[in-house]
């Protein structure tokens, strides 16, 4: 019997063996927790994280919250060069809080 948990990584891992960051088009990775949405973006080819973003600090509803953490991440992206990523939404069904984090990020300028 698979557990959520156990479905959503099985979708994680298939989207993840398609999906590469690289310097120019980072990987824009997305958590969420009953409390609270983190993303960062990341580097795949030389391992390492860009930018980050977090709903610390940020009041309002979830979806709110996620919309403005999306800000937050195009922001940092912009102060970076970045204009253009590759979005994995870590095997979470694209809507709700996802949707609004990936709407809010597109606002800030970012293309995906």
């Amino acid at each position: 019997m698979n557990s959520k948990l156990t479905k959503r990584r099985k979708v994680q891992f298939r989207i993840r063996k398609s999906l590469k960051g690289t310097g120019s088009k980072p990987r824009l990775a997305v958590f969420k927790s009953n409390k609270g949405i983190y993303c960062q973006l990341i580097d795949d080819v030389a391992g390492v994280t860009i930018a980050n973003a977090n709903s610390k600090g940020i009041t309002g509803t979830k979806i709110e919250v996620a919309a403005e953490v999306g800000k937050k991440i195009g922001a940092a992206a912009k102060s970076a060069n970045i204009d253009s990523i590759v979005f994995d939404r870590s095997g979470y069904v694209y809507h709700g809080r996802i949707k609004s984090l990936a709407d809010g990020a597109r606002e800030a300028g970012l293309n995906f």
